[in-house]
């Protein structure tokens, strides 16, 4: 009988291949991976679980068990792989691609955020967005006006003034900063 587990922290494709290798050294076979989530193809004995949740833990990753943190890790998945993984336009309506990809309420979904996460689902969304900018910056490939369209705000008056807001620092002087701070994914 096959079994799906839910990991805490994968947030880009090494993570995936991170994760694989863990299994495959664990003999553990599986049939899907993707950020979060592995599909087995048989459910896991409590001695191979441990040693996997050792192995993971080892790694910075983690097995998650109950069904609410299953849910908010989703929702960051979700949110990291548009923002950070997916070269679709940025335009969507967040509550509506939540709430369609998770089936369940969206007001439910951003309150549980919220309780267990200490900041709001859309503050989520705006820290990935910030670090997706700096990122961008970074690479020196597109300008602020491309960045501003690239991940969807209306003006680059809006994206510099939220970049500040989050960042204490115009995206100007970020650029033109030495010490270029950027948080990992699975730190936001």
């Amino acid at each position: 009988m096959s079994e799906t587990i839910h990991i805490k922290n994968m947030v880009c494709p090494r993570c995936i291949s991170a994760v694989s290798n863990i299994l495959q050294g664990l003999e553990i076979p599986y049939s899907s991976i993707k950020l979060g989530e592995v599909e087995l193809t048989s459910s896991l004995n409590m001695e191979t679980k441990n040693a996997f949740s050792k192995a993971l833990q080892d790694s910075g990753f983690s097995l998650i068990d109950d069904r609410k943190s299953q849910l908010i890790e989703q929702m960051k998945t979700l949110v990291v792989d548009k923002i950070h993984h997916s070269l679709d336009e940025l335009d969507i309506k967040w509550a509506d691609y939540i709430s369609q990809n998770l089936h369940l309420d969206y007001k439910y979904l951003s309150s549980l955020f919220s309780s267990v996460e200490s900041i709001t689902f859309e503050q989520y969304i705006i820290n990935q967005k910030i670090e997706r900018v700096k990122e961008l910056i970074i690479y020196d490939e597109l300008n602020l006006s491309e960045i501003a369209f690239k991940l969807n705000y209306s003006s680059v008056a809006y994206l510099s003034s939220q970049f500040k807001k989050v960042t204490g620092m115009t995206p100007t002087k970020f650029k033109k900063s030495t010490n270029k701070n950027r948080k990992h994914l699975d730190g936001i």
